[in-house]
């Protein structure tokens, strides 16, 4: 394949990405989107290793790589769960880091011939970059994985003078990255990569389980910039342009969702937020069960229904039970809607997809901003697994975890059901006051068998 065919490919590439990105900012758009991305990938893919820089002689090695990694990614995808949505984006981070911080060596191990002067110090900037990048982005989404999971506790490890640490290791890679550019050697590269391990490793662990959807997106931005790196290194243009615009968009919607979560945007880039500054308040009142069979009758009853579904539902897969509720209601002439909150679940739109797998109708999914004002003049609010981003302390206790959190108000409604397993505080560890008010009834249990039971009892 001849370098302006490569060129014009890429360029191909490039605006399909754009419009993929441009998709999936609409729901009935999104699907379309994703093959636009998928055929920009396929087109990019071909064309790089069918063009002039690739030796012949390398495709014994590429191209079973190629499809040993095809066949894992498709058995991969297949078996993950929408629940595990949040851990896979995160292990994938992870390689794009790696991937990073091997090229880097490599680059340094068979640097490009014909480079001089200036050009080598270029060079060794871009390898610097996407080494010291790819590191951080790396641990942090080891680190984030582990959170996600579970294998690693969610709560925010605040270390003492934390920032401090993290100042002297940035100074310490800064001077390695000087050393490294004066050709001291490539274990200055070495001892840089192992810094940068540690660095991303303490960001992530100081933030806390409530605000892992901004880390996830957090550390999509640090991949695209660590990809955009590592085009300059191989002088791939296609690659310098994805990676810009992963890491700029992952940069815009960690902004948006700082916005959402009343965050600051640095204090995120820096780590150490989302752990409590003082005690909390005391919490009146006890929570007061209820059965499946009264739920039914209050719904049932009622006028108007607000459904605010959180990570629980994902856990239980109760998404399709929720949208024959939802149909069920409609049925008796009831006006269902759901509220989302944009940090809902442990990924940003991660209910959003839930529920447009379950065929739930895009114009009664609404944001927390056009739903809020409703609450007041709701007859039930249905809370499905959800902690966080329906506490009333983000507004009433100023020692909170997330304190000045814009949250869903739904203990202004009428009535309020919380559909959760126990009474445990949930993913973040935040007591959360609501389930205390004399509005809220508590329907312990698994959520899809909860929505299944209250559906039997409205038929």
């Amino acid at each position: 394949m001849s370098s302006g065919l490569v060129t014009a490919s890429y360029i191909a590439a490039s605006v399909l990405f754009i419009l993929a990105l441009g998709g999936l900012s609409n729901q009935e758009k999104a699907k379309r989107a994703i093959w636009f991305g998928i055929t920009g990938m396929f087109i990019a893919v071909l064309a790089t290793i069918f063009g002039p820089k690739v030796d012949v002689s390398v495709w014994s090695f590429l191209l079973p790589a190629l499809v040993i990694g095809s066949i894992i990614g498709a058995f991969l995808a297949q078996r993950v769960q929408m629940t595990e949505m949040p851990e896979l984006v995160a292990a994938l981070h992870s390689f794009v880091g790696l991937a990073a911080v091997f090229i880097g060596i490599n680059s340094d191990l068979n640097p490009p011939i014909g480079l001089t002067g200036s050009e080598v110090i270029i060079h060794e900037i871009e390898i610097f970059l996407g080494v010291f990048i790819g590191a951080i982005t790396f641990t942090g989404s080891v680190v984030a994985y582990g959170k996600l999971a579970g294998s690693i506790d969610g709560k925010a490890l605040i270390v003492p003078g934390r920032h401090l640490i993290n100042i002297g290791l940035l100074a310490l890679a800064l001077i390695l990255g000087w050393l490294y550019i004066q050709h001291f050697g490539i274990w200055t590269l070495i001892l840089m990569t192992l810094v940068a391990f540690v660095i991303g490793a303490h960001l992530v662990m100081a933030i806390g389980g409530a605000d892992m959807p901004v880390v996830v997106s957090m550390l999509n931005s640090y991949s695209g910039w660590a990809a955009a790196a590592t085009g300059f290194m191989l002088g791939n243009d296609l690659l310098i342009v994805t990676g810009a615009l992963v890491g700029s968009s992952g940069a815009i919607l960690s902004y948006i969702m700082c916005k959402a979560m009343n965050r600051n945007f640095i204090s995120v880039i820096l780590g150490g937020f989302g752990g409590p500054v003082g005690p909390a308040m005391d919490i009146d009142g006890e929570m007061i069960a209820t059965d499946v069979e009264s739920v039914a009758a209050l719904i049932g009853e009622s006028k108007s229904v607000i459904i605010v579904p959180g990570y629980g539902m994902a856990v239980a897969q109760a998404q399709a039970s929720v949208s024959e509720l939802t149909k069920k209601l409609k049925s008796k002439n009831i006006s269902v809607r759901f509220a989302i909150h944009p940090v809902a679940g442990r990924l940003p739109g991660h209910m959003n997809v839930l529920l447009a797998e379950a065929k739930v109708p895009y114009d009664i999914v609404l944001e927390m901003d056009e739903i809020n004002i409703d609450f007041p003049s709701t007859d039930v609010v249905i809370v499905i697994g959800s902690n966080d981003i329906v506490n009333p302390a983000a507004q009433d206790d100023p020692n909170s975890p997330i304190a000045g959190m814009p949250v869903l108000e739904v203990w202004k409604a009428k009535h309020v059901i919380v559909s959760k397993r126990g009474q445990g505080t949930g993913y973040s560890g935040i007591e959360n006051p609501l389930f205390y008010k004399e509005n809220t009834r508590m329907l312990y249990g698994d959520a899809k068998i909860s929505v299944d039971s209250v559906l039997k009892f409205l038929s």
